[in-house]
């Protein structure tokens, strides 16, 4: 099993380590930079196998995949200086940024994959979207969960675009408790119904055999009160509303420069 390191211990840094240890078993070693000391620090002593780095070319030095998670913006000074040989694997998770561009930043020839690890691979429930495939990261990947390769960039875009509606899904059910609360429901019996509610949801969807659109039919009964629902609070508008951000979303993040 090849050795992590992981430049950028935020949400998704820790959710990479928490996954590569959960159920026990075998994990990789794991070479976390120093700028989030916190979380890093917690990390090592938590988990066997996960060392603190003096700095980021420590990382790099000590690692055959390393997975670079800081925010776009902090790219050129995270990695100023560092040498990155053509014997590594980049994984590339940062919003925004080509693997041509990175390949260019860091003035190497190195194999750079883009990913979209979200933060329930840190119970290996959570699919990775990679491009280009590569077989140590599919492999990586594979096992927080599966690695779904997709064929170019603009594929990439698209679904990276998607992952831009996931805090809409908390706004809505924090928007569906809000409303129980202001018809008398104490808050913390709307929060547990709502979490409960939408659990159900989710395991739902674990059942691969039927499509997207099939389990919402077998969710609802013809004139209903899902039917209503669906009906009058989400409509053509309201769809259309939706596809249209998606859009401009997909616009920005399918920007040349941005590859």
């Amino acid at each position: 099993m090849k050795r992590v390191g992981i430049i950028g211990v935020g949400e998704i840094g820790r959710a990479v380590v928490t996954g590569l240890h959960h159920g026990g078993g075998a994990a990789p070693e794991v070479f976390l930079s120093p700028r989030s000391a916190r979380t890093a620090a917690e990390l090592s002593e938590r988990h066997e196998g996960v060392t603190v780095c003096g700095d980021n070319q420590e990382v790099v030095d000590r690692s055959e995949i390393v997975i670079l998670a800081m925010r776009r913006e902090q790219c050129r000074d995270a990695l100023a200086g560092v040498r990155v040989g053509d014997d590594r694997i980049l994984v590339n998770v940062m919003a925004g940024m080509g693997n041509d561009n990175l390949r260019e930043t860091l003035g190497t020839s190195a194999p750079v994959v883009r990913a979209i690890p979200l933060p329930a691979i840190r119970e290996r429930r959570s699919v990775t979207v990679v491009y280009p495939s590569h077989p140590e990261v599919d492999s990586f990947f594979a096992q927080l969960g599966g690695a779904l390769p997709v064929a170019d960039e603009a594929a990439f875009d698209v679904l990276s675009a998607l992952t831009g509606a996931l805090t809409t899904h908390y706004a809505y059910l924090a928007t569906l408790a809000s409303w129980a609360t202001g018809h008398g429901i104490a808050p913390d019996d709307a929060d547990r119904y709502v979490r409960g509610l939408f659990q159900g949801v989710g395991r739902s969807l674990g059942d691969e055999t039927r499509s997207l659109d099939r389990l919402a039919a077998d969710h609802e009964t013809p004139k209903g009160n899902n039917e209503r629902i669906r009906t009058t609070w989400f409509d053509p508008a309201n769809a259309a509303a939706l596809t249209k951000a998606l859009d401009g979303l997909l616009a920005d993040l399918s920007q040349p420069g941005r590859r």
